[in-house]
């Protein structure tokens, strides 16, 4: 491919990051200033550390926007023991950082701190683009072809799970399993890679106490409403407050310590309190927007890895941002995924943005519309019959 024919990078990208990266700001000052105030004495605490972190996504975004993406493939193999390198000593005691119950960080020094399960999100992406553009002729073959990437993902499953970190490890095995079919990997072998992951994900439920009572708790939350119950009540109590239009920015009453996670998990339910329908309906129109320009810019990537590399991006932010709106909503149970953008957390934003970057860098190299429709490419590889043994 000519590096040539670089172009602009696509704006309709560029529109729902900022946007969101923007109400985030807003939402994540608006939703903390009482237990910030409360808990350090100032009441932009969680407001100054979202702003230094937007800023540095911004210039992370920035600069993979500029990386040519075809040279990422080099690099995969090192970032992907980077990233289990990561996961491993996470796990690690004086290593990994424990808050809340769970040893997900790494501490950089002072109050910088690190969470491998983001990056690792992105590094497999990157790896599942590369081995699939690598092994498209293999991919009819479940030995060969798709047993290989499933051991990379069933490996950082379980490194994410130990954490624990159901959420982040379900998302994992999501973008894989839809990577695998949109490059062409059997429907068979495919299902029945999920019928054998299905009861896994079950026995990791059932096997904690506390994500029994999360199951529970999202079958009747009333039953436990003090309880396990209490943060789904309480983020329906915030989004059926907010009507229409919202109470009104920076007037939430859940706020006040009766909503938990208020401007990490559940920063969509204060969103809803404050701005209403109409603020959420936003929110989820600009998740909309990022997820057709995102297909559109893997549709007309002009190779197979690039197409493959910002399909898995897509689904990646998309995913995420689905499983959050479905639990503050009650559709899905709780699994302690940010809302990308929005929610409080360096690491998830930053990595966020850098995957935004890099797919604003594959835009550059999309097709044009007439070239789209006069030099149409020949169906993914993968989807062709291996050649026999022996064959010239």
């Amino acid at each position: 491919m000519d590096r040539l024919n670089r172009r602009a990078p696509d704006f309709w990208l560029y529109v729902p990051v900022i946007v969101l990266a923007g109400i985030g700001v807003v939402m994540v000052y608006s939703a903390s200033s009482i237990v910030a105030a409360d808990r350090y004495g100032d009441a932009a605490y969680f407001l100054k550390r979202q702003l230094i972190w937007v800023g540095l996504g911004g210039v992370a975004m920035l600069l993979a926007q500029r990386i040519y993406y075809a040279a990422l493939r080099r690099f995969t193999p090192l970032l992907l023991v980077l990233v289990l390198a990561a996961l491993i000593l996470v796990l690690v005691p004086g290593i990994g950082r424990v808050a809340g119950g769970a040893r997900r960080w790494i501490s950089l020094g002072g109050p910088l701190s690190v969470q491998p399960a983001e990056a690792a999100k992105l590094a497999l992406t990157l790896y599942l683009a590369n081995f699939l553009t690598y092994r498209a002729d293999w991919l009819r073959d479940f030995r060969r072809g798709v047993l290989p990437p499933l051991l990379i993902t069933g490996l950082m499953f379980g490194l994410v799970l130990l954490q624990p970190d159901l959420g982040s490890a379900m998302l994992i095995g999501m973008v894989t399993f839809i990577m695998l079919f949109v490059a062409g990997a059997r429907l068979t072998h495919l299902a029945g890679v999920t019928a054998l992951g299905i009861p896994a994900v079950l026995v990791a439920i059932l096997g904690e106490e506390y994500r029994r009572r999360r199951l529970l708790a999202f079958l009747d939350p009333w039953a436990d409403p003090q309880g396990a119950g209490f943060h789904i009540i309480q983020s329906l109590l915030a989004l059926g407050s907010g009507g229409v239009l919202g109470v009104g920015l920076g007037n939430s009453r859940q706020k006040f310590f009766y909503l938990p996670e208020r401007h990490t998990d559940f920063i969509f339910s204060i969103l809803g309190e404050e701005l209403g329908l109409l603020g959420t309906g936003a929110v989820i129109a600009m998740f909309a927007l990022f997820a057709y320009r995102g297909f559109r810019a893997a549709r007309r990537a002009p190779d197979q890895f690039g197409a493959l590399l910002a399909a898995g991006i897509t689904t990646m932010i998309l995913i995420q941002a689905v499983l959050n709106i479905g639990v503050t909503t009650g559709v899905l149970p709780i699994t302690g995924v940010p809302l990308p953008f929005l929610s409080f957390g360096g690491s998830s934003l930053l990595f966020t943005m850098i995957s935004a970057g890099v797919l604003l860098n594959i835009s550059q190299y999309a097709r044009a519309p007439a070239e789209d429709t006069a030099a149409r490419p020949a169906p993914p590889a993968g989807r062709r019959r291996p050649a026999r043994a022996g064959a010239t």
